[in-house]
């Protein structure tokens, strides 16, 4: 009797102790999967803010096509072929044969990589069942959920930004009607500067989950000594690449710019040069009678501001202020890098600091 009594009690001890070290557990993968950046980034950041990004660069890049089309840039011809082209973009855009190709890819990936990236993941993706290692539920549902969710729509994200660079790559070989006295200063494509914009929700999706790179930056400042300063050239690589990526197809313009600024400086250089010799002559030389015909004071200010905008013309079709927006979309996302060395009461008191210096 006594050893049967003691050998139920053992039982319920062993039964108690597991069930203290499960509820251990449990507790310890919640408050890993509560800590993980690199799950919130992908996951509650960079998809939703994808999908936003899905309707703000279909809305922009219908204005752009709608502008080119109502400022007269293109002779009856080229419109023809341009209609023809959004045609075909919007057929290839709409046909299910690239986003099945995403899914194909995805699926491969998951295949070869899948397990093995579940075995190197965090430590609420895992259970330990003595030596063996298993999948959480919660493991599973992001492997086979969530990343794929996250890779389809950074995926559909780079399909977009193809077609837009193949739009403008062919919109750059046609007759496009420039002037280079355009306010804009750039010859009437200004208005392609509004193109990186619809980007800036990707820029800011990238910058707070491709590679994990704010996770990893943010792990290894707390956990493995690295400091914030070693990761300001990784940061301004960061910057560089997706600015690369969203501007890039603006560079299709530039030559044509550059030509069009070089000519328009000669022809209106010599025109302005004989009417102000003409005014000159009459109205200081005093060379010609008053009856003679020659430039008044309002043409040669009408000849004086188109030269000067033409001398201000910058072949790079983007203003200062889209590029800063661009920037920010992708430094803001690595705040939580920088929360994790410094205070955000530290940061918000260097800015006021840095701002009350700035002279008025």
């Amino acid at each position: 009797m006594e050893s049967a009594a003691s050998g139920t009690l053992d039982c319920g001890g062993q039964l108690a102790t597991s069930h203290y070290h499960h509820s251990v557990t449990q507790r310890e993968q919640l408050s890993t999967l509560l800590r993980d950046y690199v799950m919130y980034s992908r996951t509650v950041i960079a998809a939703p803010v994808l999908l936003i990004g899905q309707v703000v660069t279909e809305s922009r890049f219908s204005v752009l096509v709608t502008h080119v089309r109502e400022a007269h840039l293109l002779g009856k011809e080229d419109r023809r072929r341009l209609d023809a082209l959004i045609g075909r973009l919007k057929r290839l855009r709409d046909s299910v044969l690239p986003e099945l190709t995403m899914l194909a890819l995805i699926v491969a990936e998951l295949v070869i990589m899948g397990r093995s990236r579940a075995f190197n993941g965090s430590a609420w993706a895992l259970s330990k069942n003595g030596e063996a290692l298993s999948v959480t539920a919660a493991g599973w549902y992001y492997l086979l959920v969530s990343v794929p969710i996250y890779q389809f729509l950074v995926m559909l994200a780079l399909w977009k930004w193809l077609v837009w660079c193949y739009l403008l790559y062919r919109l750059s070989r046609m007759d496009l009607q420039l002037v280079p006295t355009h306010p804009d200063e750039h010859c009437g494509l200004g208005f392609l500067g509004l193109a990186p914009v619809a980007f800036i929700p990707i820029a800011i999706a990238l910058s707070a989950a491709i590679g994990a790179i704010g996770g990893t930056w943010r792990y290894e400042i707390l956990y493995a000594g690295v400091t914030l300063a070693s990761l300001t050239l990784p940061a301004i690589i960061l910057l560089v690449l997706i600015c690369m990526l969203e501007l890039g197809p603006l560079c299709l313009f530039v030559p044509r710019l550059m030509l069009l600024r070089t000519n328009a400086l000669l022809e209106y250089g010599v025109l302005t040069q004989f009417y102000a010799t003409n005014f000159h002559e009459k109205w200081i030389l005093k060379r010609t009678s008053l009856e003679t015909e020659a430039p008044n004071v309002t043409m040669l200010a009408d000849l004086a501001t188109n030269y000067s905008n033409i001398r201000q013309i910058r072949p790079f079709p983007m203003d200062k202020e889209t590029l800063i927006a661009l920037a920010a979309a992708v430094l803001l996302p690595l705040l939580p890098v920088v929360l994790a060395e410094h205070s955000l009461s530290v940061i918000i008191k260097g800015l006021i600091q840095a701002v009350g210096s700035v002279p008025i």
